[in-house]
């Protein structure tokens, strides 16, 4: 018989199933791959990573833990939060190279393994299923990244009744600037949202809740539409050669340019220098911006890519119908609506011309759950191929937004240069 505290073996797995009903508790070998259940009763005792003791409920799948157990009854004796393990939670600057299988913290970099766990709402999900919108979690031993986990996930919003706006902008808190497009389906961050909308002078707030996993419509139909009105925008550019860039158009900066009110994408970019990108917004009939551009050091990032208001650089598919350029294409499932970055391509199975870098693949069908997941796209010289799994009906109801205040919005933009 063996006593109280006494166990014969001892491992630091990943908590991968707690099951309350049948008093077990399921863990990841992280050396062999293989996973094994243990029971647990009264004299199991469950620790912090600091020796204090909590209960199972405290202990979180997927999280690295310490265990000793007895082999031959396969009881849990304890169980506690490794502690050669780090933890990062809450994070939401990172960077994920998953054809590399690595992972950028801060300035800090970790290895995913082949064993590495994804987790979401205690369900395991696949590498893909991680969005760059989401907040994670992570766990590792050394620098291997062991676990991540979402801690706030991503649903999705569609606009209804938005052809006064197509063309113009979609602010969504600090979180997401996008063009409107037709038909457009946006991945955003769960939580609640001050939405502005512009397009051609005309502006609206409204606001919208946006849950995991959920998709939201948002009727924007009841914004008026005004008559255009302009500012002039006079711009300082240094270095000189500076080209500048107002909505993928090139502009003369030698005398004030004449802007809707709104926002807009301002691109500068010239040899030798990092590229800016950024949000402008005009208010008002006359107003100065001034751009320097820093040089290119050693060792510095693509200096062109785009600066949301965020901080994080997006991406955006280059999405259209020729075959002169090589494809990506979705071939399941089928019969589904396709979206590319929020931008919607067709129905399943359809193509996209290939640009190299990270998408997020959306699919949507009505009375079905929306999927999305992130794809890395090589750069080689030839066409790729994505099945994806079938989509799940639902179960629930889906959230529809439709009242809100709307009017001028010059208030609370999330843009990085103001011209007000």
């Amino acid at each position: 018989m063996v006593g109280s505290g006494e166990y014969d073996s001892a491992d630091t797995p990943v908590l991968v199933d707690k099951n309350i009903d049948d008093n077990t508790v399921t863990f990841l070998n992280l050396t062999r791959g293989k996973r094994y259940t243990l029971s647990v009763d009264g004299t199991t005792r469950f620790y912090d990573r600091y020796g204090q003791s909590v209960s199972l409920e405290q202990i979180a799948v997927g999280d690295v833990v310490d265990v000793t157990f007895y082999k031959g009854t396969r009881h849990l004796v304890s169980m506690s939060l490794a502690k050669q393990a780090w933890c990062r939670e809450n994070v939401e600057q990172y960077t994920i190279n998953f054809a590399r299988s690595e992972v950028t913290i801060g300035n800090d970099t970790y290895k995913l393994g082949s064993d590495t766990q994804y987790w979401s709402e205690g369900r395991q999900i696949e590498q893909m299923d991680l969005n760059e919108t989401d907040i994670l979690n992570f766990q590792g031993i050394g620098s291997t990244v062991l676990s991540i986990s979402v801690e706030r996930g991503h649903g999705y919003l569609k606009l209804a009744n938005d052809e006064n706006f197509v063309g113009g902008w979609i602010e969504i808190g600090q979180s997401v600037i996008r063009r409107i497009t037709e038909d457009m389906l946006l991945t955003v961050p769960e939580g609640s949202y001050q939405v502005n909308l512009s397009n051609n002078g005309s502006s609206g707030v409204k606001r919208v809740v946006i849950n995991r996993n959920e998709e939201t419509t948002l009727d924007i139909g009841d914004l008026e539409v005004a008559e255009p009105q302009t500012g002039m925008v006079l711009f300082s550019l240094s270095p000189s050669e500076t080209e500048l860039y107002i909505d993928g158009e090139q502009v003369d900066v030698s005398q004030p340019v004449t802007l809707e009110y709104g926002l807009h994408q301002m691109i500068a970019r010239a040899e030798g220098y990092q590229s800016i990108t950024q949000y402008l917004r005009v208010g008002q009939e006359s107003a100065g911006i001034d751009i320097t551009l820093d040089p290119v050091r050693e060792n510095d990032g693509d200096s062109s890519s785009s600066v949301t208001a965020s901080g994080n650089s997006s991406t955006s598919a280059t999405v259209d119908t020729t075959a002169s350029y090589y494809r990506v294409y979705v071939d399941a499932p089928e019969n589904v609506e396709l979206y590319v970055d929020g931008i919607y391509v067709g129905f399943t199975p359809c193509n996209f011309r290939k640009s190299a870098g990270s998408h997020i693949i959306t699919l949507r069908k009505n009375g079905y759950e929306t999927r999305s997941y992130t794809i890395q796209v090589d750069s080689e010289d030839k066409d790729i191929t994505f099945s994806f799994a079938d989509l799940v009906e639902k179960t629930g109801t889906e959230t529809q937004t439709g009242s809100a205040n709307s009017g001028s919005a010059n208030s609370g933009s999330a843009a990085d240069e103001s011209a007000e």
